[in-house]
């Protein structure tokens, strides 16, 4: 499944429709080169999951926590070099909660990490606003 958006607002409207479709235990893996509107997809799904917070990347801190409909889990491994800095985060405790939900950034990282089940998005900027983005099979059903 494709879509293409055409601004960012467009983009965070899709989120928003993505979020609304996650259930508890739901993981997503969202791939995409810098700049590609990962985040503001993500503010998207946040806001469809009911957080009324501001949603910024945890670059930094790599994983930001949110309270809405269920637990969110926002990773961002951007600054992580290999799958082994990654297991020291604990990940697996967070891919093994099924009371909530997680989107990870940067994704591609994981490896061999990466959770079966793990439903996947890429992202592409194709202009100064405009994203394309791939779901995976995962999301087809669900976003109907």
């Amino acid at each position: 499944m494709v879509i293409e958006t055409s601004s960012a607002e467009a983009t965070k409207a899709f989120g928003e429709k993505i979020g609304r479709s996650l259930k508890p235990g739901d993981i997503v893996a969202l791939t995409g080169e810098l700049g590609a509107g990962k985040t503001t997809l993500i503010q998207g799904i946040a806001k469809g999951l009911n957080i009324n917070e501001h949603v910024t990347s945890p670059t930094f801190t790599l994983i930001n926590e949110y309270k809405g409909t269920y637990p969110f889990f926002h990773l961002d491994l951007y600054r992580l070099d290999n799958p082994a800095q990654i297991e020291d985060l604990g990940i697996n405790e967070y891919f093994d909660n099924k009371d909530g939900i997680m989107v990870i950034e940067w994704a591609e990282k994981l490896g061999k990490l990466m959770p079966n089940n793990a439903m996947q998005i890429k992202m592409e900027s194709t202009g100064e606003s405009e994203r394309k983005i791939w779901l995976s099979s995962g999301f087809q059903a669900r976003l109907k």
